[in-house]
């Protein structure tokens, strides 16, 4: 196989074209039709291209007809692909890999990164455009290379895939898959691929009956006998992948309104309307075979249409297994007893013989024959010129007639019946939990069962569920709100979305609930429990026509939910026991959706709740900035951003905004683990450049999984490693000081916050960016810039600039364009930039932080310098008492003065260089001591005997708060009491 010189997907801007479709433009020049459809299906699925969620089956298998069938062909296609690197991979009918073969490891391992392989899913709901999902999806071989795969991890592959039916029943049973690095793909892989599916179907085929096979020759030779071409054995499509004038929906309908005609045994003629304008002509006839057997064929007319063939044939073990029965695709049955027993006292026929024509019997007219040529089937097809027309054909000018079904009289019912279950469960279970929300899951169940299978369909559930909580122990009496509702006619007396119920005892709902069991009242009239409920209600919806009712608890996991009740008006026939069946398939797999999302609400409210005790709550007290914020969780749920405003010494204030990758309660979590730990390092008062450090050092040993296990005695504990995931996090980190108003700035892998200076100006900070938290290694480095009175400082996470269908310089920009106004307050501030940035439901969580700033300016500030000599101490203390007595706060004198002279007295004694002292006044009164020295005074109890050791005892008890900061040259000790 020859690599590509250009990558293809390049060659045609991929790149570009995927990024337009995302951000809803038109790409359909620049994009193939197949793989544009499969892109639209992805998007409407809510595939995300940067982030998967592959689910994983363990011991998936196949059947072991198919799985003998392929064994040869696998193996011989290995060989033949042994000397390039592509992995050949088969595939169930859902998409999940059974096995894989081939390839060189880089490619094994390369793949096993991305999930593909043995077990994991493949469809296209889950990992968007592929070779496996997009041959499944689109019933056809396909190749997909490069940026063409929706999912931005699939981009370096190049794949084909086709997918394998069943030559008896046309169904899809499994899907086989070549897949190979993009450099080394190619488009003949597709005619590979697409040979080794025909010669998978062809050993199908070779283990098939005697009578099977006789039927597809049947099946070709009506074929040939309406015009059908000769051909190579290949297999039948389902119907309506033929050419000509009609499409899919046109051809699956005929063959619906056939199989009724043929079910019906009074009607003989129908007309069924297609698309433009045009009408279809069916004819139900009965024909006799030359040893006497019956059956019936359906023919179809239609003006200037084309000439198709499609036979089917109904067996007696349809009849007695019409569950086996599968709709979309051409049904051949195994080979029949010797007699048939028919419905409704018909007697018994022999079957016929498939090696002879069926031909019309004398009292009918003539109808198309079954020829006797023996050969392969060909493809379903339609064919507009050429080949035999009908008998009756010349009796309607202009129209052809074909042979579209054939059947057996009595049995048709109960295959058209088996189909329509089937075609409904089918429904339910794609379309019945396709969201994690509780009110929606039972919303689809409507949906889909209204007017199918009920006229009236409604779900009642506790306000529990609804909530995510245990719904406890179901009874009579137990209040119910009604969360779904779907009906045929608006105008029927029952109780709407929303409304509180409680049923009383005696209704079918309440014995459902008690008991667990499904109820059937086939005859509403005569079930006076039911109407007990509310005479006046119910009384006038029987007089509106609802006449039955099944209802079925919710139960899932051994757990009742709820109660759905379906009930019929516009249907004559009342429910049946075979209606209570299907109503307990449908309302089990709803059920086991509805507890999903219940599970999921419990999980988003509790991490909710976890998140909303770790945020901050409120603004602390300081004076340094005016704070506005805002978080926004996304539409995937609690994510882990964060913020903090925390006041530190010296009437500064450190400024925080984080964010932990992921959502869920891991992330809400860690995120708390985090904040924690950064307000730890602030009491400390770290310089913003090391408490990253120490940040960076946390997040290393949680990657790691350090921790600690401790024994149930509570006493022995040792190190552990558990597994828990590799935590992805960033933050930035301000220290803004009002007296120099000057701001310290460092970041750990985060954007870059703005600065919005008086007049309006925007600037966003050139600070360099370290690495994410957990990588070590790097220093991070800080920038240190003075801010005028009144500039804002913006600090936000990457959700409020970037997304999947904006780059993060387009971010900046618009950001940049909204901070652009002089005067603004930070709470405006917050809003206008949430307006502007934010979509309606962000896909990712957004925490904005807007501050502000002030000066403490010189009239609140008084500082002296002093040489290292103990006769400077009465001079400190009189500068504070007269700095006091300026400031009018006389009644603090006494104790400042004390704690000044006790901290300019240990400065001389154990510290060096020149000494500071500084007074602020905040909203309290700071007194600051520094040196040139970095040894860190400890407070410690002086004993009876000892001579010193007291002063800082003496400081603690005269204070509120005391400590240390160190600086470049030296340290600063520092205290704060409450003003009077």
């Amino acid at each position: 196989m020859s690599g590509l010189s250009v990558a293809w997907d390049d060659i045609g801007g991929l790149v570009d074209a995927h990024e337009r479709f995302l951000a809803g433009a038109r790409v359909d020049t620049d994009v193939r039709d197949s793989v544009l459809e499969s892109w639209k299906r992805c998007r409407s699925g809510g595939v995300e291209p940067h982030h998967l969620l592959v689910p994983y089956a363990p011991e998936v298998t196949l059947d072991d007809r198919l799985q003998r069938a392929a064994d040869p062909v696998l193996k011989g296609l290995t060989r033949s692909l042994a000397n390039v690197s592509v992995a050949i991979a088969l595939c169930d009918a859902r998409a999940r890999m059974v096995q894989r073969y081939g390839g060189d490891r880089g490619l094994r391992e390369r793949l096993d990164d991305v999930n593909f392989a043995p077990g994991f899913e493949a469809s296209e709901r889950v990992a968007g455009t592929n070779g496996v999902g997009t041959a499944l999806a689109g019933r056809g071989p396909i190749y997909v290379v490069g940026r063409e795969h929706f999912a931005d991890c699939l981009s370096p592959f190049a794949c084909a895939g086709a997918p394998i039916r069943d030559p008896l029943s046309g169904r899809i049973e499994a899907v086989l898959d070549l897949t190979c690095l993009r450099d080394d793909g190619d488009p003949a892989m597709l005619g590979l691929v697409r040979e080794a599916a025909h010669d998978i179907e062809a050993r199908l085929l070779e283990q098939s009956t005697e009578r099977e096979r006789a039927l597809l020759a049947a099946y070709r030779r009506a074929s040939r006998g309406t015009g059908g071409g000769e051909g190579q054995l290949r297999q039948p499509e389902p119907l309506g992948y033929g050419g000509g004038e009609l499409g899919r929906i046109d051809l699956a309908v005929l063959r619906e309104k056939a199989e009724e005609l043929i079910a019906s045994p009074q009607r003989t003629l129908d007309e069924v309307a297609l698309s433009g304008g045009r009408v279809a002509t069916l004819l139900r006839r009965q024909v006799m075979g030359a040893a006497g057997e019956t059956g019936v064929v359906v023919e179809a007319r239609i003006l200037g249409g084309p000439r198709l063939c499609h036979v089917g044939l109904m067996t007696p073990e349809e009849s007695a297994h019409p569950a086996s029965v599968t709709a979309p695709a051409l049904t051949i049955p195994s080979a029949p007893p010797a007699t048939l027993s028919r419905p409704n006292g018909v007697p018994p026929v022999v079957p016929p013989d498939l090696g002879q024509p069926l031909t019309p019997s004398l009292s009918t007219a003539p109808a198309s024959p079954v020829p006797t040529v023996a050969g392969p089937p060909p493809r379903i097809q339609a064919v507009t010129d050429g080949g035999d027309r009908d008998a009756g054909a010349d009796r309607d000018a202009g129209a052809d007639g074909w042979l579209l079904l054939v059947g057996e009289p009595g049995v048709g019912r109960l295959a058209v019946l088996a189909r329509r279950r089937l075609e409904l469960l089918h429904d339910a279970s794609v379309r019945i939990g396709t969201t994690l929300d509780v009110t929606r899951t039972a919303e689809e169940l409507a949906e889909v069962t209204v007017p199918r299978f009920a006229d009236l369909m409604v779900v009642d559930l506790p306000d529990s569920v609804l909530l995510g909580e245990e719904p406890g122990s179901l009874g009579a009496e137990t209040p119910l709100r009604r969360v779904a509702l779907g009906t045929v006619r608006e105008e029927l007396p029952v109780y709407g979305i929303g409304d509180p119920i409680q049923y009383i005892p005696s209704t079918p709902q309440a014995r459902c609930l008690e008991t667990g069991q499904s109820v059937l009242e086939p005859v509403l009239a005569e079930a006076e429990g039911w109407i007990a409920q509310e005479p006046a209600r119910f009384g006038e919806a029987l007089a509106k026509g609802i006449h039955s009712l099944i209802t079925v608890p919710l139960r899932a996991r051994g757990t009742i939910l709820g109660v759905v009740s379906f009930y019929r008006s516009e249907k004559p026939a009342p429910f049946e026991d075979d209606d209570l069946s299907l109503a307990q398939e449908l309302a089990g797999r709803a059920a086991i959706s509805v507890d999903n999302a219940r599970r999921y609400t419990r999980e988003h409210n509790t991490a909710l709740a976890l998140q909303r005790s770790l945020l901050p709550r409120g603004r602390p007290e300081q004076s340094a900035v005016d704070v506005a914020y805002r978080y926004l969780p996304a539409q995937a749920g609690v994510g882990g951003d964060w913020f903090d405003v925390i006041p530190l010494s010296g009437a500064r204030v450190a400024l925080v905004v984080g964010d932990v990758v992921g959502h869920g309660l891991h992330a809400a979590a860690t995120m708390g683990r985090l904040r924690t730990a950064v307000h730890n390092f602030c009491s400390l008062d770290l310089p913003p450049d090391d408490l990253l450090t120490h940040l960076d050092d946390l997040v290393g040993r949680l990657d790691r999984g350090e921790g600690w296990a401790v024994e149930p005695d509570g006493w022995a504990v040792e190190p552990t490693y558990p597994d828990s995931g590799i935590v992805g996090a960033t933050c930035l980190y301000a220290v803004y000081d009002p007296v120099s108003r000057r701001c310290t700035l460092t970041r750990a892998g985060h954007p870059v916050p703005a600065v919005v200076d008086v007049d309006g100006t925007v600037d966003f900070v050139d600070l360099p960016s370290g690495p994410p938290l957990g990588l070590g290694g790097m220093p991070f480095e800080t920038v240190e810039l003075e801010l005028a009175e009144g500039s804002q400082l913006v600090l936000y996470t990457d959700g409020l600039i970037e997304d999947r269908v904006r780059d993060i310089d387009t971010g900046l920009d618009k950001l940049r364009t909204v901070l652009a106004c002089a005067g603004r307050a930070p709470e405006d501030t917050c809003e206008v930039v949430l307006d502007a940035l934010l979509p309606a439901r962000p896909s990712d969580d957004v925490a904005l932080l807007v501050a502000r700033t002030h000066a403490l300016g010189p009239e609140r500030v008084a500082e002296w310098e002093f040489p290292s000599d103990p006769a400077v101490v009465s001079r400190s203390r009189a500068a504070v008492i007269e700095q006091l007595a300026a400031w009018g706060l006389d009644e603090l004198a006494f104790g400042t003065e004390l704690i000044a002279s006790e901290l300019v007295t240990n400065a001389i004694r154990h510290a060096a260089g020149p000494i500071q002292l500084r007074l602020l006044r905040d909203r309290a009164l700071i007194c600051e001591v520094s040196d040139g020295s970095s040894t860190s005074p400890r407070l410690r109890r002086a004993r009876t005997e000892d001579e010193d050791g007291r002063g800082l005892f003496l400081v603690a008890q005269l204070t509120e708060h005391w400590g240390t900061r160190y600086t470049t040259n030296g340290k600063i000790i520092w205290t704060e009491q409450p003003l009077p």
